[in-house]
């Protein structure tokens, strides 16, 4: 019998890349128009800032099987839209009853988590924090240090990414913005659309189910 390799990966906390893994992309702010709220700020850095890369992501996928893992490091670049933080697209896992796990390496950042049916939870993560993000949560994050944020991240290997779900509540229920005093604080998104009784049942038929989004 052929057994699955056991791998181990090197962590660079200057690069805030996962060294040897088979799978990196990179989302630039040109990416990730029509995220942020306040768009002539954004049309206004992503002029001259378009091609800077806002967050990378290395992972290592050894399959898609249930009962694997998909194990990796995201980095996030510091800076702001306006007065909002940078963040990543975020997502529900297709597969919504995957959880997924988080540890925090550098830099000062955030998880934004949301139910389907509107609930929200913010978890802060630095250095040295495990940040656990349950089934069927959204999930996105948030920089809102000086510095690069990284975090080591873990979740099976059939879950999946439904990023539309997001996009079709015109964003998620609250933004992340500069408090003012080098910290942040939460606010209402005026945009957020609502999901109706059904649309939250369908997600649950569809993990009672086993159906998915395709990634």
């Amino acid at each position: 019998m052929e057994w699955p390799e056991p791998r181990s990966f090197d962590v660079n906390l200057e690069t805030g890349l996962m060294d040897g893994t088979g799978t990196r992309y990179q989302k630039r702010l040109a990416d990730l128009d029509g995220m942020y709220s306040d768009t002539i700020a954004f049309s206004a850095l992503a002029s001259s800032h378009g091609n800077d890369v806002v967050y990378d992501v290395t992972d290592h996928r050894p399959s898609d099987q249930p009962g694997d893992l998909i194990t990796g490091v995201t980095r996030m670049s510091p800076g702001k839209v306006g007065d909002e933080y940078y963040m990543t697209r975020g997502h529900i896992h297709a597969n919504i009853d995957r959880p997924e796990l988080y540890f925090g390496l550098k830099g000062e950042g955030l998880m934004l988590m949301e139910s389907p049916d509107g609930e929200t939870r913010i978890v802060e993560i630095r250095a040295n924090t495990v940040c656990y993000v349950p089934p069927r949560w959204i999930h996105r994050s948030v920089n809102f240090g000086t510095s690069d944020f990284v975090m080591l991240f873990c979740y099976p290997a059939d879950s999946g990414q439904d990023y539309a779900i997001i996009e079709k509540s015109n964003g998620m229920r609250l933004r992340i913005v500069d408090d003012g005093n080098g910290g942040w604080r939460s606010e209402p998104n005026p945009a957020y659309r609502e999901r109706s009784e059904n649309e939250v049942n369908m997600l649950v038929t569809r993990a009672k189910s086993g159906e998915g989004v395709t990634p």
